[in-house]
């Protein structure tokens, strides 16, 4: 194949959907009203949680900081995705898709830590209550936090870095709605096993060392749920993990199929129905499972509400 460009090609094509023409409008139609919905959900959980003096703890903290990263991380998809829908053109430059790269890796990256760090929080709430507000103040939040962002920083960037350092053989077309790693990659020329590899890795320690984190905290929570006396106490216990453990399913579960499975079982058309749901479907979810299995989301929605219809 020839090389496009010494350097790197001025822009790529975006294929989306092309083999499937038929399903263009009806994405678009859906992707324009579930995006405003996803968005309005996550502002309105960050509102909540700011607004209620209640939500004022770490729990709902680190709950504003995921609603805000869900909004990002699907921003960083979806108006482009809209326009190339929308209308004729389907390129991105080679600067906006390096860009729309570290973006959605920094944000994926930060989410996979920030539900990590959650339920941590919850080990913490549940095995150890007496030490809870000892462990879980402030500053060890926003130090927790701000690790959570450096972290999704440093992914992205390197994660970009690495796949934009090499060349690529045309055409230069993307097959996938977003620039994403695997599609990019195999536009690489050569030999490209040591760039997957590279990859493989990166996404080993992005994705499956938090679930690890994931995993040992809700080991120790179930055993100490399994031994409290009374049946109140285990179904609070639950019920304020069965929220973040569906969120967590949605996130990892998606993420592992897309970027854990070997090459050779990789399809473009089940790889961009699994980008749908990560980037959109679970970003709109989110609120919804926070707000319909949290007692105390709802209680605080209502009273917000109520506070807001007075006024009028």
């Amino acid at each position: 194949m020839e090389l496009i460009n010494k350097s790197h090609p001025e822009e790529f094509i975006l294929l989306g959907f092309a083999d499937h023409p038929w399903l263009q409008l009806p994405l678009f139609i859906i992707l324009l009203i579930t995006y405003p919905m996803a968005m309005m959900g996550n502002i309105a959980i960050i509102l909540v949680s700011k607004l209620d003096p209640r939500l004022h703890s770490p729990m709902y903290f680190f709950l504003t900081n995921l609603s805000f990263l869900d909004m990002c991380y699907t921003t960083s998809i979806v108006p482009q995705m809209l326009f190339n829908l929308g209308t004729s053109k389907k390129t991105i430059s080679y600067m906006g898709c390096a860009v729309q790269l570290y973006f959605f890796h920094m944000m994926a990256g930060a989410e996979s830590l920030l539900l990590a760090v959650m339920s941590f929080d919850r080990y913490v709430a549940i095995c150890k209550p007496l030490h809870y507000t000892l462990i879980m103040k402030r500053r060890i939040c926003i130090l927790l936090v701000a690790t959570v962002w450096l972290m999704g920083c440093t992914v992205g960037l390197g994660q970009t870095t690495y796949i934009f350092s090499l060349d690529f053989c045309g055409p230069c077309e993307i097959d996938h709605f977003f620039c994403d790693l695997p599609p990019i990659l195999a536009l690489a020329c050569g030999d490209t096993s040591h760039s997957e590899a590279a990859v493989f890795v990166a996404a080993i320690l992005c994705i499956s060392s938090p679930f690890l984190l994931i995993i040992a905290s809700y080991g120790r929570i179930l055993a100490a749920v399994l031994i409290m006396p009374s049946p109140e106490g285990r179904q609070k216990a639950l019920s304020t993990c069965s929220s973040h453990l569906l969120v967590v399913t949605l996130f990892y579960g998606s993420g592992s199929v897309t970027y854990l499975r070997p090459k050779a079982s990789h399809s473009p058309g089940v790889d961009k129905l699994l980008a749908l749901f990560y980037t959109v479907v679970t970003s709109m979810l989110n609120p919804v499972i926070y707000s319909l299995r949290n007692k105390e989301v709802k209680t605080a929605l209502r009273r917000t509400l109520g506070k807001k219809s007075n006024l009028i």
